[in-house]
C-alpha cells in the first residue's frame, strides 16, 4: 500500500540539484505509485504545481494543479494535469517578472522572471503524447517545476537579491 506520507525535499537536498530521469514504463507500479502520491502531496502541502525530486523521486514528473488556496488566493481553478518527460518546445522572446514561493523553499517569495507563454511537449498518464500552449501563471507553475527536474530551484533565477522577501510580508502586499 502506498504510503501517504509527504515528506517534502528541502533546499539543500542533493535530488534537487540533479537532473531527474526519464520515465521509462509509465504504467509500472512504481511509476504509477509516484504519480498518486505526488497528487496526494501537491493538495496536502497548498500546493499549485509539483515535481518528483521533491518528494525525492528522480523522475521527470511534474504535475499543474493550479487552484485558489491560502498560499495562491488568485491561482486559476483547472484540473491537474501530470505531465510525464516534458520539455518546452517554443518560449516567448518577452518575460515578466512574477511571484513564486516553492514548498522546498519555504518562508519566503520572490519575483521571478518568467516566459509569458511556452509550448510543452509530455506524455500524459494513459501515455499519449501530447503539445499544449502554456501562457501567464500556468506557463509560470510548468517552468517552476520543470526547473526542478533539471536541478534548479526558483531562486536561482532571480535577477537581484532585493526581489526576494519573506512569505509573512508577501501575504501583506499582495
Amino acid at each position: 500500500m502506498l504510503n501517504k506520507n509527504c515528506t517534502i525535499a528541502k533546499l539543500g537536498e542533493p535530488i534537487l540539484r540533479e537532473k531527474a530521469k526519464k520515465v521509462k514504463e509509465i504504467n509500472s507500479p512504481e511509476i504509477q505509485d509516484i504519480i498518486t502520491k505526488m497528487l496526494h502531496c501537491v493538495k496536502q502541502s497548498k500546493g499549485v504545481g509539483l515535481a518528483a525530486p521533491q518528494i525525492f523521486e528522480s523522475y521527470q514528473i511534474l504535475i499543474i494543479s493550479s487552484h485558489p488556496n491560502e498560499r495562491y488566493p488568485n491561482a486559476p481553478l483547472l484540473k491537474d494535469e501530470v505531465l510525464i518527460n516534458p520539455k518546452i518546445i517554443n518560449k516567448s522572446k518577452e518575460k515578466e517578472k512574477g511571484w513564486e514561493g516553492c514548498l522546498s523553499i519555504p518562508g519566503i517569495r520572490a519575483l521571478v522572471p518568467r516566459h509569458i507563454n511556452i509550448e510543452v511537449e509530455y506524455t500524459s498518464v494513459d501515455g499519449n503524447i501530447k503539445q499544449v500552449i502554456f501562457e501567464d501563471f500556468i506557463a509560470r507553475i510548468f517552468q517552476h517545476e520543470f526547473d526542478h527536474l533539471v536541478g534548479k530551484v526558483y531562486i536561482d533565477r532571480v535577477e537581484d537579491n532585493i526581489d526576494i522577501i519573506s512569505e509573512e510580508l508577501y501575504f501583506k502586499i499582495i
